[in-house]
């Protein structure tokens, strides 16, 4: 039985190698894109078993739309990986944050991955082997961003991005709180920084190297972590 997966913020970046690897290793995978014919371009353009469908994940229609077509076409969903995500910007210190702007990396990088998630549960729960993978970044620890020794001491605060990462890590371990009993495997993956459009392609690591974290957490045995933050090199302190 072919695994069926689906990448949000899928037709370039880190969304893009996801879902190439992730058909590279069989799946039949759903590349969310919210522009019709950029999707259509990225799926077109990799190998395997890609198929695109249009999700804004800040737009609930576009959401369960590809919910329910992803129910008539298979009747599960095996694989869930919250990709799209957005900065807004990184000069939004908070005492002079525009807050509008604020809300509207909130509502992307939270709550789009809410609305994703409880949008696609049913068709999971359907799985033998239900995997969700929220892809995150090393600035939403805690730990590493208040260690003023640290790698992240250098970093201009942040009141959009960084805390929207923060209460993503968090949301996962809600999420993996709650579907333990089902089998349902909850991980936030860090995929280091790399050069895509996010960053002005200013990361030392490829998009293609950024996957692979998120390829292994959703690709996890019955065996595996659940509630954990992960880069390729292991757990990154919360």
């Amino acid at each position: 039985m072919t695994d069926i997966a689906l990448v949000t913020g899928a037709n370039k970046g880190i969304g893009r190698e996801i879902a190439a690897q992730l058909a590279d290793l069989g799946m039949t995978v759903l590349l969310g894109s919210r522009d019709r014919e950029r999707g259509e371009a990225a799926a077109s353009a990799l190998p395997g078993d890609i198929r695109p469908v249009i999700l804004d994940v800040t737009n609930p229609a576009t959401v369960l739309a590809t919910a329910a077509a992803i129910d008539e076409q298979f009747g599960r969903l095996d694989v869930l990986v919250n990709n799209a995500g957005i900065t807004g910007g990184w000069g939004q210190v908070p005492s002079v944050a525009d807050l509008d702007l604020v809300r509207a990396v909130f509502e992307t990088n939270y709550f789009g991955v809410m609305t994703v998630t409880n949008a696609m549960l049913p068709l999971l729960l359907r799985s033998p082997a239900p995997r969700i993978v929220n892809v995150t970044s090393s600035v939403g620890s805690l730990a590493q961003m208040s260690d003023p020794e640290g790698p992240l001491a250098a970093m201009p605060a942040s009141s959009a991005y960084v805390p929207s990462k923060t209460a993503l890590n968090s949301l996962t371990v809600q999420y993996a709180k709650e579907l333990r009993k089902h089998n349902v495997l909850v991980n936030v993956a860090c995929p280091g920084y790399c050069a895509t459009d996010l960053n002005n392609h200013s990361g030392h690591r490829t998009a293609a190297q950024g996957a692979t974290i998120a390829v292994r957490l959703a690709t996890l045995g019955p065996d595996g972590p659940t509630g954990g933050f992960f880069n390729e090199d292991g757990p990154v302190p919360w």
